[in-house]
């Protein structure tokens, strides 16, 4: 395989991954939803932990990485948390549809925080999968869902993640310690909870959230594996076929079934990202 190729697998298994994660999420039941992130970060943060002693590079950073490192762990933990809420109390496919409103965030924040131009196509497709996104949430009064907005705080969460793992990694600070910091950092925030107000597990719960820290560590070195492989505007499109295979694993499994709103509003936000992806490539070429 040309490394195309090879970065679309990679993506399509980390989507694949993802989805998983958020299934066995649902299926360890009605614990709380910091027990739920306790779990599953630490288990990415021993996996982290062993590649970088078998790297050999060390656990040590520099003290300019430190306020980006906290950030990127701090939203990326309230991240998490909104969305393991989200998949708890949604529909699994609306709320990984919500949170795939990350990279849109990250569009604002890296124009915010990286000071990098917003060309007009993205601003206009910011605007689009936001109007998509209402067709999720549903807004109408009282009936308003407050589970999909935490979910939409979720992706903004992620999305402010992700614009400061661009600045780490622009700034050199290697991926597998930026991985291991953002793991320690949400295990020891949750572990007071889960000190303080464990929930008894069966033996189901507990192997269902291994087996979402297992996915979740499967798709983080997958999609770091993508876009080594290739450029985010060559394969970043095909992480929405999460959608897909979250929509998939909800019907088969827990009997979720979409409305047509939220099935308009999945179009809308995958449509405007298709197009995002077909922009960036026709500009890339000019270049």
């Amino acid at each position: 395989m040309n490394n195309k190729l090879k970065g679309t697998v990679s993506i399509i298994i980390s989507a694949f991954c993802f989805a998983l994660m958020n299934a066995f999420v649902r299926a360890a039941g009605d614990l709380p939803t910091m027990q739920k992130m306790f779990f599953r970060n630490a288990v990415a943060f021993f996996v982290a932990a062993a590649v970088l002693a078998k790297s050999g590079t060390g656990f040590g950073t520099q003290k300019k990485f430190v306020p980006h490192l906290f950030l990127r762990a701090f939203f990326g933990s309230v991240g998490i948390f909104c969305n393991f809420y989200a998949i708890d109390h949604l529909v699994l496919s609306d709320a990984s549809m919500l949170n795939k409103l990350s990279p849109f965030f990250a569009v604002i924040c890296s124009y915010f925080i990286l000071k990098e131009k917003v060309k007009p196509y993205q601003a206009i497709a910011v605007i689009i999968a936001f109007a998509g996104a209402l067709f999720i949430i549903k807004p109408a009064g009282a009936l308003l869902n407050y589970a999909s907005l935490v979910g939409v705080l979720g992706g903004l969460g992620a999305g402010i993640a992700y614009t400061m793992v661009r600045k780490l990694s622009q700034m050199g600070e290697r991926g597998p310690f930026i991985v291991f910091f953002f793991s320690a950092f949400s295990s020891l925030v949750t572990l007071p909870y889960l000190i303080f107000n464990y929930h008894p597990m069966t033996l189901w719960q507990l192997c269902s959230l291994l087996l979402a820290g297992i996915a979740a560590t499967g798709g983080q070195f997958a999609i770091t594996a993508a876009y080594s492989y290739a450029p985010a505007r060559e394969v970043s499109v095909f992480d929405y076929t999460q959608i897909i295979f979250a929509a998939l694993i909800g019907f088969f499994a827990f009997g979720d079934v979409p409305d047509i709103w939220s099935v308009t509003g999945y179009i809308i936000i995958c449509g405007v990202s298709v197009w995002m992806f077909i922009k960036n490539k026709k500009e890339f070429g000019r270049l």
